[in-house]
């Protein structure tokens, strides 16, 4: 087990001990690591995030938005290169292509990202449930009809940040979350 020298502050030590969680309860430590650090980035003071993300005027779901912003780290991946080829090829055979590369590029692009998305997913739910079971993220489910532990009936994934994982949140934001409930009767909450 890693531990920090004595000479370290709180926050460097509290990063020291999460990455040392990481590396034992997830089976990929690093995407675990910036999974937390995307989620840390769009948390609201009590470290949740979610349902959905305001990103570049639009609100999309959370999930969505954590697939798009982990995407840049594929790009040079072999698979993620096979599976370009893979849609063209698949296109190409159902005609849906018209050998102009200034109108079949953006259809293809549009294709991959769907695709590497439903597959995001699927690394994106391993890596969350491996981070639930270190005690590092607390899921539940929200929209149509309830807040709900399952999802299913139009409902988006909420992900909060527990225990150590909250240091990845900046220090304005930490603070930014009451010491204390105010009580009926307070004008003003301190």
């Amino acid at each position: 087990m890693f531990h920090a020298p004595s000479h370290c502050s709180s926050a460097s030590g509290d990063m020291a001990q999460l990455l040392d969680m990481l590396a034992q309860s997830c089976s990929r430590p690093r995407y675990a690591f910036m999974l937390l650090t995307l989620i840390a980035d769009v948390a609201r003071p009590d470290g949740s995030a979610g349902p959905v993300v305001r990103h570049e005027g639009n609100l999309i779901p959370l999930r969505d938005w954590l697939c798009d912003a982990l995407t840049p780290m594929a790009h040079r991946d072999p698979r993620r290169i096979a599976l370009v080829e893979r849609v063209r090829d698949d296109m190409r055979k159902a005609g849906q292509l018209t050998n102009d590369p200034g109108r079949d590029d953006p259809l293809i692009q549009e294709e991959v990202l769907i695709r590497a998305r439903a597959s995001g997913k699927t690394n994106l739910s391993r890596a969350a449930s491996e981070l639930v079971r270190a005690g590092l993220l607390k899921r539940h489910y929200q929209g149509y009809r309830v807040d709900h532990l399952n999802r299913g009936a139009q409902r988006q994934a909420v992900y909060t940040l527990m225990g150590r994982a909250k240091a990845l949140m900046p220090m304005t934001t930490a603070r930014a979350v009451p010491t204390r409930a105010p009580r009926q009767g307070e004008l003003f909450a301190s």
